[in-house]
């Protein structure tokens, strides 16, 4: 029996009708850049999250770019993130010629710590990166009020967490702007590249529609700053919309799988865990496990396909080797990367597959 790690041809099948007649109808159109499809998707989903303003973008990564420009970070300039994410969380701020700066993670939640936040601060901070990992948000209460205290502007990474709650709030709703990515591997993803933009500021989401257009003012060949390329694809807009629907319905799927697995797995791997306040979307459901590697050896063995979700930690990434981090300085984050194991989980996941799945990692335990 062969197990997807993510079945995008289950889901497809779901929704094949809808996918197909969006796709078709987009190319009958001809209306390729910038169609109705956009502004549709744009506000189906800030009504969703709970905000004034959605703006579509070619990617997770250019969103993250995108709101750096619209806050105006240039070099020098200081931003606090985690060291135990996906490197657009950093690399956006040091492409613009800002400095990533770490702190720690809470190894239970594998996001930011907050208490570990305040001692990165210097005069050049000007803002918080903070990351919805594996698909539960950051403690954004905790990290709003260090930003108040010091005057740092706070951005929410939920290219992981769209459709996520925060005490009752929507994820990408959590910030003075938000981003997410629509990579198709998210819990809501489309056929390609894709992100998204989150503000209730109006100038601020009128800025970033300029930068994705070249910096183009209110005419067609008028260019009021320096912007670039960085649209969503109306073809992806489509897609999305379709996908859309059955969203709610695989938030709650993803969750049934989530808590099968918490009921079932041994007490020998440590399980995700949920802050009380949270409600995740499950982007993975990532354990930690002793003899991790051994152990997905084994299961690569019956054919069960996992990831590891991040095997380095950002600060000892040779890209990032000119910050002067060293081994040592983060030991939550470098412990999670030693043990992280992401396991198979998707909406149209079998009960039977996940037996197969459980049934490896226990025994291998009980093994020994």
């Amino acid at each position: 029996m062969k197990i997807n790690f993510i079945d995008l041809q289950r889901q497809y099948q779901h929704a094949k009708l809808q996918i197909d007649l969006a796709i078709q109808k987009t190319i009958d159109d001809a209306r390729f850049i910038m169609g109705p499809q956009i502004r549709e998707l744009e506000q189906r989903l800030a009504d969703f999250v709970g905000c004034e303003h959605a703006v579509g973008c070619a990617s997770g990564t250019e969103a993250l770019l995108l709101a750096l420009m619209t806050l105006g970070i240039k070099s020098d300039d200081e931003i606090i993130t985690t060291p135990f994410t996906f490197i657009a969380s950093a690399e956006t701020c040091a492409f613009l010629g800002g400095r990533p700066v770490f702190a720690d993670i809470d190894l239970a939640t594998f996001n930011l710590d907050p208490t570990r936040i305040e001692a990165a601060v210097t005069p050049k901070t000007k803002g918080i990166i903070a990351v919805d990992l594996f698909g539960q948000c950051a403690d954004y209460d905790a990290i709003h009020a260090i930003a108040e205290r010091h005057g740092l502007f706070v951005i929410e990474d939920a290219a992981q967490a769209f459709g996520a709650e925060y005490k009752d709030r929507k994820a990408c709703a959590l910030a003075q702007i938000a981003c997410t990515s629509f990579f198709p591997a998210k819990p809501l993803g489309c056929y390609g590249d894709g992100g998204m933009l989150f503000t209730s500021d109006p100038e601020m989401a009128e800025r970033v529609r300029s930068l994705i257009n070249h910096g183009k003012g209110k005419h067609k060949y008028e260019h009021i700053r320096i912007g670039l390329n960085g649209r969503l694809d109306n073809l992806q807009a489509a897609i999305l919309l379709a996908k859309f629907d059955l969203y709610p319905r695989e938030i709650v799927r993803r969750n049934e799988k989530a808590a099968y697995y918490d009921r079932h797995l041994t007490s020998n791997v440590i399980k995700p865990k949920i802050a009380a306040y949270n409600h995740s979307v499950w982007s993975q459901y990532t354990i930690r496990a002793e003899r991790r590697d051994i152990l997905r050896d084994l299961l690569a063995s019956r054919e069960i396909p996992t990831a590891v979700h991040y095997p380095k930690p950002l600060h000892l990434q040779p890209c990032f080797r000119s910050l002067g981090y060293k081994a040592g300085d983060f030991p939550a984050a470098e412990r999670a990367a030693q043990q992280v194991l992401s396991i198979p989980l998707h909406p149209y996941l079998e009960t039977s597959e996940q037996d197969s799945i459980i049934e490896s990692i226990n025994s291998f335990y009980e093994k020994g």
